[in-house]
C-alpha cells in the first residue's frame, strides 16, 4: 500500500500521467484503495501476440532494448521454434530472446539456430513446451 500511496503522491504533485502494467485482475485489487483507484482513467487488457505478429517482429530483427541478436533475420525454423515456445506471450518472448543472446555469447556462436532456442528455453522456468 505504501508504494501505491507514493505513486498517488507523485501523480498528484507532478501532473504527469502514469501507465501501470500488471497481471490480469489487478484493477480489482487496486479498487480496494479508493483514493488511488479514483485516479485510474481506464484499464486495457493486452491479448497474446499472434503467430504472424511474432514472425513479423523476428523478421524485422526486433529485440528488447540492450539485446543484440546476429543478422540476418532468423531462419524460418528458428522463428517457428520461438513461436511454439512463447505462444504469443510477450513477456516470455522478451525473456527467451534475452536468454538466446546469453547462449550465443557464452558459446561463442554467431548464428541463431533451433538448438540455441532450445538451450535458451531449458534455462528458463517456463513450464512444459
Amino acid at each position: 500500500m505504501n508504494s501505491l500511496e507514493q505513486l498517488r503522491s507523485i501523480f498528484d504533485q507532478s501532473g504527469l500521467g502514469m501507465v501501470l502494467i500488471g497481471m490480469p485482475g489487478i484493477e480489482k485489487r487496486v479498487a480496494r484503495y479508493p483514493q488511488f483507484f479514483s485516479r485510474i482513467g481506464f484499464v486495457h487488457e493486452f491479448r497474446a501476440l499472434s503467430d504472424a505478429d511474432i514472425q513479423a517482429l523476428l523478421e524485422q530483427r526486433w529485440a528488447p532494448v540492450g539485446i543484440h541478436l546476429p543478422a540476418p533475420s532468423p531462419a524460418p525454423e528458428v522463428i517457428a521454434a520461438v513461436i511454439r515456445l512463447t505462444r504469443g506471450n510477450f513477456r516470455l518472448l522478451v525473456r527467451l530472446l534475452t536468454q538466446m543472446e546469453r547462449v550465443l555469447a557464452i558459446n561463442g556462436l554467431e548464428t541463431l539456430s533451433v538448438d540455441v532456442v532450445e538451450t535458451a528455453r531449458e534455462n528458463l522456468v517456463i513450464g512444459q513446451a
